[in-house]
């Protein structure tokens, strides 16, 4: 403090005796003076005097200096000495911390450096002047410019963007400096573009096609990847930063061959379990897993995320971070934020799925690593967080995995309250009929769930155990596709409607929506509980209930609202063709008469014509016999046939004619009465078919009358009972007025 005093007397020159002058006096003179002075020496030191006093009087010096020090960075730039003590009190009086010399001022504001922020960036040229700083080579110049652009951007990050968005090639400046040699310059850029890039997406395209990944891959691996220092968790925050929530980055991290220089961060020697685990190497490689995250993350596109599991299968990332699970001595936090990380890089896709489930872990006997994770979720002894995420894992290893859904539910038998039993049933057998159908192959299983939704039980999780039983009933009914005999999706509704009732059912179902536990978990996808006895409820199966709540409910209301009429419409169409197919058939017997009366006489026809056809035979003969008789010889060539023996074959000829059409009309009559003799027996065939399914529907009309009937009396009960209770009922339909007379 008495250096101090002495540079600010050597500045100012010495008080009079008696007169010491105030700090906001010493203040006023010294900014006079930068302001004011010809001498550039003169101008530099009261730069200095004001940078000494801008820690501990921060609200003095901005108060009365920012002006001048903002108007010394635009005309003194040729001295660079000048320039760096400028631009170091001004990241003191905008600095977002509050120094340890003002901890005994309580009545400067907690936010002064906001405030000043506020008041140097109304005038935007003020930011280009910070960003033409960075081009001067001077390592004091530069590094003050970009610590300066730092405390900005942490007090008014919004409005900075903003402002350097509108400034040519001012994300470009920023950029060059990550190749400065001088590591301290390029360390404080990475801070720099860390926060630039927070939140703006804009600005995160510009910096990525500026070279970023590129030039940060390299950082990183100059390094030494996981073994780094903080400068490789900063670059991987500055990545995170430029991929999440981003698209096009994405797209571009993608396509440019990023994924695959990721691997090396996950090469862990076989002697890390001796060397052990630095704090900084456990931030490092938990951020890269964070990125692996980002890239699959369930936020994105399906096609992203398809296309970056399948890119980090083939390069081997998957198969690599399964060695780290299967790996000892691995800190705990490391492997669960791996074991999420595998889970959503395998999560719906099928090959990636096939190969998690074929790793083989490093035990005795050898299981499947699937079955390890599963046997350390249900250890005890296990860290929470650990199995969470493993039934996180498994949650992303079954989705969209018909096959494994299929075989594991074969396996569970609902004979416990276990609510999280039924989530897991949910989510296997919604959307997959043959998951429905193995779980209604196993015995009890529908009764059970038949049982817990009409149960009467009060308490907070038994309520929420009915509401899950009714959602995994109503799944069994709507995913049913009819293949197991004794519950086809219509025994299952009439079941439900007789057993529980509509209107049970919908109030249970509503139970699990209203539980304080779904509205937590349903706000992220990754279980953030502190205790066991909080994980009733995970992201996933909130997902799913929303989405086939409203659904199933208004289904089935609507199929039982609608039931009556659309049987009666049915019956109706029924009735309408058996009376059409009654007229056809009559229609059809009518000309079966008229057909067997034509061929009758067709018939009779053909018999006449038969027996005259046999008497001219008979006639012929007899007149050959007697010319044979007479006496008078024949005459081999006569030259006049006997004109009644030419009119006899004659008429043979004639009715031998006749004979051949009536049999040819005969035939014809025959197959047209064998047709209408089958269509009469096809007709008389639906005809007793269509009887019997309208006695089914009439039975089915009678049964639904029933329910109907049923069910308003048990309203009517429960009306009476509210009423006794003094509770306000109201009707269900509004009273009907009487017609005057």
């Amino acid at each position: 403090m008495n250096f101090l005093k002495s540079g600010i007397k050597t500045v100012l020159g010495a008080p009079e005796p008696g007169q010491q002058p105030s700090v906001a006096e010493t203040v006023e003179r010294l900014v006079e003076r930068a302001s004011n002075s010809t001498l550039l020496e003169d101008r530099r030191d009261a730069c200095r005097a004001l940078k000494a006093l801008s820690r501990k009087y921060r609200l003095e010096v901005g108060a009365q200096g920012l002006d001048t020090l903002r108007q010394i960075l635009e005309l003194d730039r040729a001295d660079n000495e000048t320039i760096n003590y400028a631009l170091d009190t001004l990241n003191n009086v905008v600095s977002p911390s509050q120094f340890e010399d003002e901890e005994d001022k309580p009545h400067i504001p907690m936010n002064i450096g906001d405030q000043f922020t506020e008041m140097f960036i109304k005038d935007p040229h003020n930011i280009q002047l910070i960003l033409d700083l960075l081009d001067e080579y001077d390592f004091r110049v530069r590094l003050s410019a970009v610590q300066f652009l730092i405390s900005l951007l942490t007090n008014r990050t919004k409005d900075i963007q903003e402002i350097i968005l509108d400034k040519p090639m001012g994300v470009s400046k920023m950029m060059d400096l990550l190749g400065d040699t001088r590591e301290v310059i390029r360390n404080e850029t990475l801070l720099l573009l860390i926060k630039l890039t927070k939140g703006n997406a804009n600005i995160q395209k510009i910096v990525a096609f500026e070279n970023a990944f590129d030039r940060l891959f390299e950082i990183v691996s100059s390094e030494g990847y996981s073994d780094g220092g903080i400068i490789v968790e900063d670059c991987l925050l500055l990545m995170l930063n430029l991929l999440k929530n981003n698209s096009s980055n994405i797209n571009f991290f993608k396509e440019g061959s990023y994924i695959q220089k990721m691997l090396p961060m996950f090469n862990i020697p076989e002697e890390s379990e001796e060397i052990g685990w630095s704090p900084q190497k456990v931030s490092n490689l938990h951020c890269m897993l964070q990125l692996v995250r980002t890239l699959v993350s369930p936020s994105n596109s399906a096609q992203i995320i398809s296309n970056c599991q399948k890119i980090m299968k083939n390069v081997g990332l998957l198969d690599a971070m399964c060695n780290i699970l299967m790996a000892s001595g691995v800190p705990a936090d490391i492997l669960t934020e791996t074991i999420n990380s595998v889970g959503e890089v395998v999560r719906g896709e099928g090959s990636n799925q096939e190969f998690i489930g074929n790793v083989i872990a490093p035990s005795y006997p050898p299981r499947p690593a699937i079955i390890v994770l599963l046997m350390s979720m249900v250890n005890e002894k296990q860290p929470f967080p650990l199995r969470c995420a493993v039934l996180y894992c498994f949650q992303c290893y079954l989705s969209h995995n018909e096959m494994s859904q299929a075989n594991l539910v074969q396996t569970l038998l609902p004979s416990s309250s276990d609510v999280a039993l039924l989530m897991l049933l949910s989510q296997w057998m919604s959307h997959c009929p043959a998951a429905v159908s193995a779980f209604l192959q196993v015995p009890g299983g529908v009764g059970y769930l038949v049982n817990q939704t009409s149960s009467n039980e009060h308490d907070d999780n038994e309520c929420l155990l009915q509401g899950l039983s009714a959602f995994l009933l109503a799944i069994c009914i709507n995913f049913n596709d009819d293949s197991v005999a004794s519950y086809t999706r219509d025994s299952l509704k009439q079941l439900l409607l007789k057993r529980v009732g509509m209107e049970l059912f919908c109030a249970k179902l509503g139970e699990v929506s209203r539980h304080e536990l779904y509205n937590k978990a349903a706000k992220h996808p990754q279980l953030r509980v502190a205790s066991p006895k909080e994980v009733l409820i995970d992201y996933e199966f909130c997902r799913l209930f929303k989405s086939l709540e409203s659904v199933l409910g208004h289904s089935l209301a609507e199929r039982r609202a609608n039931g009556a009429e659309a049987d009666e419409a049915e019956l109706e169409q029924y009735k309408a063709l058996i009376r059409q197919q009654d007229a056809r058939l009559h229609e059809l017997v009518h000309q079966l008469d008229a057909l067997a009366g034509q061929a009758r006489e067709l018939q009779s026809t053909l018999n006449d014509s038969l027996a005259a056809n046999s008497l001219l035979k008979d006639e012929n003969t007899l007149l050959k016999a007697q010319v044979s008789a007479n006496s008078i010889p024949i005459q081999p060539k006569p030259t006049q046939p006997d004109p009644k023996l030419v009119q006899y074959e004659e008429r043979m000829l004639q009715l031998n004619g006749e004979v051949f059409r009536l049999n040819e009309e005969v035939t014809r009559l025959n197959g047209e009465v064998d047709r209408l003799n089958g269509e009469l027996k096809t007709a008389k065939d639906a005809e007793k078919n269509s009887a019997e399914e309208l006695e089914k529907l009439k039975k089915d009309q009678d049964d639904l009358l029933y329910l109907l009937a049923n069910y308003d009396s048990k309203t009517n009960e429960y009306k009476m009972r509210l009423l006794q209770l003094g509770e306000p009922v109201e009707d269900d339909e509004p009273a009907e007025e009487d017609n005057p007379t």
